[in-house]
């Protein structure tokens, strides 16, 4: 399934997740959100229970869910998390 998504809101998500989430190894959860890299750092990975998104180099980006309801929801915490902190 094809979604288009703002880099800069992906990457913002991402840099709240990391700065208020609560730290395990290399990965970071904040509202059921979690949020870590690759090895390399060029591609970062945020995801649910339901929904997978990987945001890489050239913002490239791939989602891995299997209804458009998980993708709402998951967009939805997204967005909280942008907007909350």
């Amino acid at each position: 399934m094809k979604n288009d998504i703002d880099s800069k809101f992906i990457l913002a998500a991402f840099e709240k997740i990391r700065r208020h989430g609560k730290q395990e190894d290399q990965k970071y959860l904040l509202e059921g959100v979690i949020a870590y890299t690759d090895f390399d750092g060029y591609t970062i990975f945020l995801e649910d229970a339901l929904v997978k998104l990987s945001f890489g180099f050239h913002n490239q980006y791939n989602f891995d869910y299997e209804s458009s309801d998980h993708f709402e929801s998951f967009q939805k915490k997204l967005q909280s998390i942008v907007n909350s902190y």
